[in-house]
């Protein structure tokens, strides 16, 4: 049995679906052959196109973004927290906790003073214990900083964060298939997701947790090419037998995989969700490492493979994400003497770990605390050189079981308007009102609503129905793909959409929001993108299936088009009156 399969090439047959074969409906060879770089040809024929049609599409993304990006004028739902943090992070080098007051005016809080132009003495001379990673609002305050401390200034970098996504995942998804065209699609259907604007024109962190995510994965699925080009020539270069361990030396540094922890452990930086999605596509990375070697004649694939293979990626994956994590707390670790004075003996750290919901159910109260306790780094007297860093090391791991702490426990009793089961996400069972102004009288801010009538102004934060459900039934179908036809693409589509929902299970009897499931987004579009490949079939030859196909693909975008711009007023803050917004709102629970 040769490595390489060296038959001639079939002609190609109507019923075969255009995902096993080239973007020009030519025969995909064996895996050894593409190994080999047999489909190198592949992307060379319309390189320009590549890049040309995905930054065209990025920049249509992003100016829909930029269109009223300041609008609403005022801090919408938990900006009042990032764009704050962003701003401390820039200025101090850490966040201190804010005043509720800076420009001394009683009658107007501190969000007034900030948009009516104060910027400076904001903070206390403590730091503030925040409970997300600092990455995202490093973001949004690099935005803050070029652009100015207002609503444009703390949503742009959201903004750019969102059409980077529209273009790694139009790159992502034509490495998979090997067809710009399939590319653009999906890259078109992220662009047209209003879950995705939403939060593209808002100082949230989701946006650049899941841009970073899609970045991670991204490599993975780069570094599989290049991990089985390799392996393949070095295989054949070194005359290994079948049965052997095959090259180990020549694939044990992998760039692509080293770049990917890197842009893990900046999602993890971002959101600590990041560390499931980590974790599936880690697997993924061993298994089509051993797939590799299996179609190259090695024998006992799996394990041989987990000891070759899966160790150093396990070093340049995960270790790579993890040291990239500490390094994205360098502003917290430079000022780990405040955190230990100030925020060592907090109710987190003397929590004992009993506790009930107050007689209001919405709210936790510890039933004991340990008053004496504090981080043991606290007490220490002041270390110097590699000590101080050890020192500073260990303060922050005090400081993350403590935010722990709260995640764990102190959310328990909480509830919230907008707080959705994630069993219910893909179906968008209950959105965010991040924005609302509610009762505007007609003949005011050019509302024409009848008398007896008013308008609204909302920011939604919801999906495009259309997408989100035919990509939740196309999720469902690339896992019968997946296991019928053993597609590794379908399996990015299927693990990708698991390890960014499934985990958030474990986390119901807390309040969370349908805006979590942004890390979904992209797998359920690539889904629906291999789906969309499957039915426009091989070749260019018209014919009544392929015909089909085209209508049945296209209609469907058209289709997402269409829903996306009527709900494009709930999304960007647009006047309504109160029958039109009723008609946008399809559900009593979306209200």
């Amino acid at each position: 049995m040769t490595a390489v399969d060296d038959r001639p090439e079939r002609e190609p047959s109507a019923s075969t679906a255009m995902l096993s074969r080239t973007a020009t409906g030519r025969l995909v060879p064996s895996a050894a052959d593409r190994a080999r770089g047999a489909l190198s040809g592949l992307s060379r024929h319309d390189r320009l196109v590549g890049w040309l049609a995905p930054v065209l599409i990025t920049l249509i993304a992003f100016a829909l973004r930029l269109v009223g990006l300041g609008n609403p004028a005022r801090f919408a739902f938990d900006e009042t927290y990032y764009a704050k943090d962003g701003w401390s992070l820039w200025r101090n080098g850490y966040v201190r906790d804010h005043k509720d007051d800076a420009d001394g005016n009683p009658d107007t809080d501190l969000n007034a003073d900030i948009l009516d132009g104060t910027t400076t003495g904001l903070w206390t001379g403590d730091p503030s214990l925040t409970v997300h990673p600092d990455v995202g609002k490093w973001l949004i305050g690099l935005g803050e900083t070029l652009f100015g401390m207002d609503p444009f200034g703390w949503r742009i970098m959201s903004a750019v964060a969102g059409a980077l996504m529209v273009l790694v995942l139009i790159r992502l998804v034509r490495r998979m298939t090997g067809s710009t065209l399939l590319g653009c699609v999906a890259g078109v259907l992220l662009m047209l997701d209003g879950l995705h604007f939403v939060l593209s024109r808002l100082a949230l962190l989701d946006i650049f947790y899941a841009l970073f995510l899609l970045c991670g994965v991204a490599c993975v699925v780069a570094d599989r090419d290049w991990y089985r080009r390799r392996l393949a020539r070095s295989f054949g270069d070194g005359g290994h037998r079948a049965g052997r361990w095959g090259p180990v030396r020549a694939v044990l540094y992998r760039p692509w995989l080293l770049t990917g922890g890197v842009m893990f452990g900046l999602a993890c930086g971002t959101k600590w969700g990041a560390i499931w999605p980590l974790a599936g596509f880690g697997l993924l990375v061993w298994f089509w490492s051993a797939g590799a070697r299996r179609s190259l004649g090695v024998r006992q694939p799996v394990l041989r493979s987990a000891l070759a293979d899966g160790l150093p990626a396990f070093g340049q994956l995960v270790v790579v994400a993890a040291l990239t994590y500490v390094a994205t707390w360098g502003g917290w670790l430079a000022h780990a003497p405040e955190y230990e004075e100030h925020l060592s003996s907090t109710q987190y750290t003397q929590f004992t770990g009993a506790g009930h919901c107050a007689e209001d159910e919405d709210s936790f109260v510890a039933d004991d605390l340990d008053e004496t306790a504090r981080w043991p780094t606290a007490t220490e007297p002041d270390a110097t050189g590699p000590a101080e860093a050890w020192q500073s090391l260990r303060s922050l791991w005090y400081y993350h079981q403590d935010v722990y702490t709260f995640h764990a426990n102190f959310l328990n009793c909480s509830t919230h308007t907008y707080e959705s089961d994630p069993l219910g996400w893909p179906l968008l069972n209950r959105p965010v009102g991040v924005a609302v102004t509610n009762d505007i009288p007609p003949g005011e801010q050019g509302c024409d609503a009848a008398p007896d009538s008013d308008c609204i102004r909302q920011v939604l934060l919801i999906g495009t129905p259309v997408l989100w459900w035919g990509g939740s039934l196309a999720l469902l179908v690339a896992g019968a793909l997946w296991l019928g036809t053993r597609d590794w693409r379908f399996g990015v589509a299927v693990v990708g959409g698991l390890v960014t929902w499934l985990p958030w299970l474990l986390y119901d009897d807390r309040p969370i929001f349908l805006f979590y499931a942004i890390g979904m987004l992209p797998f359920l579009v690539i889904a629906l993108t291999l789906l969309i490949g499957r039915l426009l079939g091989a070749g260019t030859v018209a014919g009544p299936a392929r015909t089909a196909g085209v209508v049945v693909s296209g209609a469907y975008v058209i289709l997402v088009l269409i829903n996306f711009a009527w709900f494009w007023p709930i999304w960007t803050n647009g006047l309504l009156t109160h029958g039109e917004w009723l008609a946008r709102i399809w559900f009593s629970r979306w209200i």
